[in-house]
C-alpha cells in the first residue's frame, strides 16, 4: 500500500516484527545495539535466555560481558533494541543484582540487616513481612555472624553473603551476578557456590552469571554462553546437564572436564580471531 502526500509517493515502511523466543524463554533480546566512543560493542544482537536456568557468560577480555548483563538489568542504557522478560518490560519485572564490589554495594550507614531488608521496605512490606523474610534468609544461608553490625565491620565473605541475601530478599524473577566470587577466598567461594545452588534448587530463579573464571562459569551453569570479540556475537551456547547439587567431586567428573575443555577450545578460537 502507498500513501500520496502533496504529490510525491511514499511507500509504507514495515514495522519490524518482534520475534519471541522458543517455549521456555525468560529473557528475549532483539536487535540490541550499543556503541562506545563511536565503536560498536553490540550491534543487532539477538539472544534468548531460558527460564529456570543458570546461564554463565564467558568470553574474551573487552567483549562486554558485564555490560551485557548491565544493559539487560537496566543499569546501562542501550542505543537501540528491545529486551522483554516473559513478555514484560523491565519495570514490570522483579530483579536482583549482586555486584562484584560488595564494599561499595552496601550502604555503610545502615546495619547489615537493614541493608538486606532495604528492597522489602522499598516495596512497602510490613514489619511482620520483613521479619518473616529475614528469618527465611538467615535460615537458608545458615548465617553465623551478627547482622546487627555494620557492613564495614564484617569480613569480605560476610559482606558478599549479605549482598546476595539482599538481592534475593524480594524473591526476584531474575538474579544477575557480576563476578560475585572474584574478591573472595576459595573457602568462601565454595560456601557461596553451595548456597546459590541451594537457592536455585529451591526456587528455580533464573540466574545470569558473569565470570572470568572458566571453571566457575561451567560449574554453576545449565548453559554456558560463549561470546566473541567485539562487535560481540554469540560464539556458542553449550548445555551442561550434570545433576545438582554439584560439589568439589563434580570438578573431576568426565562430563565436567569435557565441558570445560570444549568451552576453552571455543574461547581460544575466538581470542585468536
Amino acid at each position: 500500500m502507498t500513501e500520496v502526500i502533496n504529490g510525491p509517493v511514499y511507500a509504507d515502511v514495515p514495522t519490524p516484527v518482534f520475534k519471541p523466543g522458543p517455549a521456555g524463554t525468560h529473557i528475549t533480546i532483539r536487535g540490541l545495539t550499543k556503541y562506545f566512543a563511536g565503536w560498536p560493542l553490540y550491534e543487532n544482537f539477538d539472544l534468548d535466555i531460558p527460564k529456570h536456568k543458570i546461564v554463565s557468560v564467558f568470553g574474551p577480555n573487552g567483549c562486554g560481558k558485564s555490560t551485557l548483563i548491565n544493559m539487560i538489568a537496566g543499569l546501562v542504557p542501550i542505543d537501540s533494541g528491545e529486551i522483554l522478560f516473559d513478555g514484560k518490560s523491565l519495570k514490570d519485572t522483579r530483579i536482583g543484582y549482586v555486584f562484584q564490589n560488595y564494599r561499595e554495594a552496601m550502604f555503610p550507614w545502615m546495619r547489615t540487616i537493614d541493608n538486606i531488608a532495604y528492597p522489602l521496605k522499598l516495596e512497602g512490606k510490613s514489619k511482620t513481612e520483613v521479619d518473616r523474610r529475614m528469618a527465611e534468609l538467615v535460615a537458608s544461608f545458615d548465617v553465623k555472624f551478627d547482622l546487627n553490625r555494620y557492613p564495614y565491620e564484617l569480613s569480605g565473605g560476610q559482606q558478599q553473603t549479605a549482598s546476595i541475601m539482599r538481592a534475593l530478599a524480594p524473591k526476584p524473577e531474575v538474579l544477575f551476578l557480576d563476578e560475585p566470587f572474584s574478591a573472595l577466598d576459595f573457602e568462601m567461594t565454595l560456601f557461596i557456590r553451595e548456597k546459590l545452588q541451594e537457592v536455585f534448587m529451591q526456587t528455580g530463579t533464573t540466574m545470569l552469571l558473569v565470570s572470568h573464571d572458566l571453571e566457575e562459569a561451567v560449574y554453576l551453569a545449565d548453559e554456558v554462553l560463549l561470546l566473541t570479540k567485539r562487535p560481540t556475537r554469540v560464539a556458542e551456547i553449550l548445555r551442561y546437564g550434570d545433576p545438582r547439587p554439584r560439589t568439589v567431586e563434580t570438578l573431576s567428573e568426565p562430563s565436567f572436564v569435557q565441558m570445560k575443555k570444549q568451552s576453552l577450545e571455543i574461547f581460544q578460537r575466538e581470542v585468536r580471531r
